[in-house]
């Protein structure tokens, strides 16, 4: 199809008082005129052909940023949002985790679908309850341990091949690393609060490493190499156990 020609923004009329303000699929190409915006706290502008985050200094209001599919190559100008709890830049062009050193009181980060190879520059968001970094090109899971209040932490869909630098996250009660090239379960022993493990599709050939896990109600671990089931015996919490038919029985 032809491309979509950007709308003129003179034609959006914005409400000076509105709190929410939801320009979804609006053929947005450029962020100007919100200045206008006085009281917003939330703020979605998804499936736009915004290029550039800018012109948002002013809104200092603001507590949820939505620019998920847009087309936007940098996280840049957003130091003024300090009220900011939600951001999301999933579907975008992204190449760098950067720009967000202000805004600590991030409560949840959604960056997935990028062009990300690596896991930085979080160390100020210390309130972080959710990071989402699916779909990426992050090899080595790294650089997290400011994030002592992080709640779920999801990687599906990378390059990630070890089980490591998980120990601060003694708050974490859903892990998601589906989809990688992790061949065994290890790193666990401090997540003693953790919930939700999904490990499926990856090249893992033993259970174990859980020990500590003891309140684990679900366990996902399909489409690995698993020979036989063990080392679950203590997991007395456990409500969904997922397992592929298992290889040579």
């Amino acid at each position: 199809g032809e491309p979509e020609t950007p709308v003129d923004m003179e034609t959006i009329s914005l409400d000076p008082e509105a709190e929410d303000v939801d320009l979804n699929h609006f053929r947005i190409g450029k962020i100007e005129g919100f200045e206008v915006l006085k009281k917003v706290k939330t703020l979605c502008l998804r499936q736009n052909l915004i290029k550039r985050i800018e012109n948002l200094e002013q809104l200092q209001t603001l507590r949820e940023l939505d620019l998920y599919d847009n087309q936007i190559r940098k996280i840049e100008n957003l130091e003024s949002l300090v009220e900011l709890e939600i951001l999301d830049i999933s579907f975008n062009v992204l190449r760098h985790i950067e720009g967000l050193d202000r805004l600590t009181q991030l409560k949840k980060l959604f960056l997935v679908n990028n062009k990300i190879s690596k896991i930085e520059n979080l160390s100020n968001l210390q309130m972080l309850q959710m990071l989402e970094l699916g779909s990426n090109r992050i090899r080595a899971i790294e650089n997290i341990d400011a994030l002592a209040n992080l709640d779920s932490l999801f990687l599906g869909k990378n390059k990630i091949t070890k089980l490591q630098n998980l120990d601060a996250l003694t708050n974490l009660t859903v892990l998601s690393i589906q989809n990688n090239r992790l061949t065994k379960i290890e790193g666990l022993q401090s997540l003693v609060n953790l919930r939700e493990l999904y490990l499926s599709h990856n090249g893992i050939e033993v259970i174990e490493g859980l020990e500590n896990n003891n309140k684990l109600t679900m366990l996902d671990i399909a489409s690995n190499r698993i020979k036989k089931i063990e080392n679950i015996g203590h997991l007395t919490e456990l409500q969904e156990f997922w397992v592929s038919s298992l290889k040579g029985l």
